[in-house]
């Protein structure tokens, strides 16, 4: 059996009468990269919270690394790894000096701190930055840097909130490969993120969580199967053909949206759908083919109105 590190059981979180997690249950296995996924206010950042041993359940079960946070919340700490979502290193200090700060909170001694620091500076090649200040570095770099810092005391258990939010293509790569690179090397990684693309990278399996609770929960390719079609089409129409066009295109999909700027069509085969619809006069201005993804899980798991 693989050990379970994180186990919740009926846990929920209520902030007066707010219920910000309502009764999930969900583990997490030693060694394996896990999401939670979903809208803002869903519920993400509470669960990663409790997790974290910095705010208490308000009812159910929760173990982290074998212990009760609300008993053992110093020692869990001790032994887990932070990337929090926002920008908080010490902009006045240097690279190296953040991470010998951070270690610093881990009684670590200084020649432990100055190996560790050595080794993840290169892992995430900042080495050649050491002794820069902080405040100067892209986005991307300093991204980097709390994910080195976050690994300074070696933990167990990575939490990573929104690991890439804000980042241009190239930085989010380069931070993937890092994260990749850590659950190959046995690092157990929870992971927030809107980005649905990095979840299907990166994520052995994950739960969609909405208002509060957990509304699918496994792989990302089991849950394109359970929830989607294998392909998708997008068809855009002149104003006044979309109508005409509607019946016709209910006949070959296994399911439609008819969003305000196209037709979105989930069938199994999408090339099979588009002669079928040639055949029978409907003629788009534009079509794109595409395989099911995550995202398409996601909006039809928790909708596609913006919730702010």
């Amino acid at each position: 059996m693989v050990e379970s590190l994180v186990v919740g059981r009926g846990l929920s979180k209520k902030f007066g009468d707010f219920t910000a997690v309502d009764s999930i249950d969900f583990q997490i296995q030693a060694g394996e990269a896990f999401g939670f996924l979903g809208p803002n206010g869903a519920g993400k950042s509470s669960t990663m919270r409790m997790i974290g041993a910095t705010s208490p359940p308000t009812s159910g079960h929760l173990r982290v690394l074998g212990m009760d946070p609300m008993v053992d919340g110093i020692k869990i700490r001790g032994r887990l790894g932070v990337v929090p979502q926002e920008d908080n290193l010490d902009r006045e200090l240097s690279v190296y000096e953040n991470l010998l700060t951070y270690g610093r909170y881990f009684n670590m001694a200084r020649a432990e701190i100055d190996r560790r620091a050595a080794e993840l500076l290169e892992f995430v090649q900042l080495s050649e930055r050491r002794d820069s200040r902080v405040d100067p570095l892209s986005g991307g770099m300093k991204r980097r840097l709390i994910i080195a810092r976050g690994l300074i005391n070696q933990p167990e258990l990575l939490i990573l909130d929104e690991p890439t939010t804000g980042l241009d293509p190239q930085a989010r790569h380069v931070v993937w490969d890092r994260l990749y690179q850590l659950k190959q090397e046995g690092v157990t990684l929870v992971i927030t993120t809107h980005y649905m693309d990095e979840a299907e990278q990166l994520c052995d399996r994950l739960v969609v969580m909405d208002k509060g609770r957990i509304v699918a929960e496994g792989s990302p390719r089991s849950l394109i199967e359970r929830y989607s079609t294998r392909d998708v089409l997008e068809l855009r129409f002149e104003a006044d053909a979309r109508d005409q066009a509607l019946p016709v295109i209910e006949t070959v999909a296994q399911r439609t949206e008819n969003l305000p700027d196209k037709v979105m069509v989930y069938t199994d085969n999408a090339d099979e759908a588009v002669i079928r619809l040639s055949n029978n006069g409907v003629h788009p201005i534009s079509t794109l083919i595409r395989r099911s993804t995550l995202e398409d899980v996601f909006l039809r798991l928790t909708g596609r109105q913006l919730i702010e």
